[in-house]
């Protein structure tokens, strides 16, 4: 590489250089892997739960000022008033929704009423594909929205990966097939597993000479992605012996499969995964028939589903607040439609339009966004719920408040107007490692660009540091810092050794806990 000339060196900060080196624009550096990974924002998770089928919103959260309107439309599915869970004068819970309700009642649980997109479309498979992809109804999109989130904190993904800077999963699916969500530019950001334990090696034949022409290249990304599986599966195995559940409130394993895949989730959390992004799935809710008994509207398909889901939740809020994870997890619901506001003759209802979505975790604004959706005097039997709030809205609000998104990376994940939403209160209160972080973010490292020397000014906790440069695909390429230093400040001088110009990435490590940023060599 040819060394470059700067109009200013020294220790001015290279976030201030608005250059291009070596075919790299240097500027705002927010979505370098350190500036993300080793934020403030990295022990926090994001779950994401698929209600698979078209979810009726109005059997689940019933707008109770709407009930006798609803009655003259449905009334061979509605639910008896007198049976309804009050959330608030005008709103309450299908009955078998007791542990959603405690959720509500503890501020842990925000309601976004009437999600949906423009132009709703009811087909499962074309109406799947906009929610995974965040596209508007007349988008097709190849990439999900996590996707492109995590291409811009992960680029060339899935090439070097995992590395030494990355070395945990992105994302996980649990389930047979990975989430179109967390399909980037070039790969799938997640990897579907059915349980911690049951993985296992996948046979290959690495080494062999591959064909020429695309056949040979398909064939090696696979192998790439068969290799990559490989290297996770002994790290999944690990956290989830070390990750054991703490809460007594989840049924017994096989009698509720969403459960099943949270208490996973938590047990893979607490044994210290940094996977950052999990989705988990409940099918069943094309409720086209039986979605009631006829006799008695408060059980039937609807019901069994509404009561698994509530079951679910509660445990895994339960479980990580037991396990000390509550202020870093947040999940919500997501469902591709509501259910047309009329009911059919076969005790069910069919492809409609909005549905109110759930946010879940001691981190959020507990309560309802939205009003109520209103029922007209005369309801069209095509009618579905109209859309007030645009799914996007929610999930780009995850994103900024959860998870570190700017509002230019928002401009770039989805093509609509972002409007957005106080969903999530990030919490002020910190967990130990993130306390300990706050404690090592005056670390300094100068000049910046450098040439043979850096200086570096920290302050030590007391115990081992360490101190790495990483090139730009995550693999280390120098370990500058490797000792123990006692409590207090310290100033190190220190020779890099010979290596190409470029850019560079430095972690700084102490217990643990972690921070970094971006360095300039010439």
């Amino acid at each position: 590489m040819k060394r470059r000339q700067f109009l200013r060196a020294g220790s001015s900060s290279i976030l201030s250089l608005p250059l291009a080196f070596q075919g790299i624009k240097i500027g705002a550096f927010r979505n370098t892997i350190f500036d993300q990974l080793l934020s403030d924002e990295t022990d926090r998770v994001f779950v994401l739960i698929q209600m698979n089928g078209g979810n009726d919103g109005l059997n689940m959260v019933i707008p109770l000022d709407q009930y006798d309107k609803l009655m003259n439309v449905r009334s061979n599915i509605m639910l008896p008033e007198a049976d309804i869970l009050s959330l608030t004068d005008t709103l309450g819970f299908h009955p078998r929704m007791t542990g959603m309700k405690s959720l509500f009642d503890d501020g842990r649980l925000n309601i976004v009423q009437n999600v949906g997109y423009e132009n709703q479309n009811r087909s499962h498979f074309r109406s799947t594909d906009i929610w995974d992809t965040g596209s508007r109804a007349e988008e097709v999109l190849t990439s999900g929205w996590i996707g492109r989130f995590m291409d811009q904190r992960h680029a060339g993904y899935p090439e070097g990966y995992p590395n030494e800077a990355n070395p945990h999963p992105i994302a996980i699916t649990l389930g047979p097939t990975v989430s179109e969500t967390c399909q980037g530019m070039a790969a799938n950001f997640s990897i579907a597993i059915q349980s911690a334990d049951s993985l296992r090696e996948i046979p290959g034949q690495d080494g062999q000479h591959m064909p020429e022409g695309p056949y040979g290249l398909e064939l090696e990304y696979i192998r790439q992605i068969k290799r990559q599986t490989n290297q996770y599966a002994d790290l999944l195995v690990e956290a989830s012996e070390k990750g054991v559940n703490q809460s007594s409130l989840y049924p017994d394993p096989g009698n509720n499969q969403l459960a099943d895949q949270l208490r996973i989730v938590a047990s893979l959390i607490a044994g210290g995964l940094e996977t950052k992004i999990y989705v988990v799935n409940i099918n069943g809710f094309d409720t086209h028939a039986n979605q009631v008994e006829d006799g008695d509207t408060t059980i039937g398909d609807h019901s069994t589903l509404l009561g698994w889901l509530s079951e679910a939740m509660e445990a895994f809020m339960d479980d990580v607040q037991k396990l000390g994870l509550s202020k870093r997890v947040i999940a919500a619901t997501r469902s591709e439609f509501g259910r047309k506001i009329v009911s059919n003759g076969s005790f069910g209802t069919d492809h409609g339009d909005a549905a109110p979505l759930m946010v879940f975790g001691e981190c959020v604004n507990g309560g309802i966004i939205g009003e109520n959706p209103i029922i007209g005097d005369q309801v069209d039997p095509r009618d579905g719920v109209a859309m007030q709030m645009d799914f996007k809205n929610v999930f780009a609000s995850i994103l900024v408040d959860w998870l570190g998104a700017s509002e230019s990376d928002i401009a770039q994940i989805f093509s609509h107007d972002y409007q957005h939403l106080d969903i999530v209160n990030p919490c002020d209160a910190t967990t130990p490692a993130r306390a300990a972080q706050e404690r090592i973010t005056t670390l300094k490292a100068y000049p910046n660009p450098f040439i043979d020397r850096l200086v570096l000014e920290f302050h030590s906790m007391g115990g081992h540091a360490e101190m790495v440069l990483l090139g730009a695909d995550g693999r280390e390429v120098s370990r500058l810092v490797d000792g123990a230093y006692q409590a207090g400040p310290h100033r190190l001088e220190i020779a890099v050794p010979e290596m190409p110009a470029g850019m560079y990435y430095y972690r700084f490590r102490q217990d643990q806990v972690s921070t970094g940023g971006s360095l300039v060599h010439f």
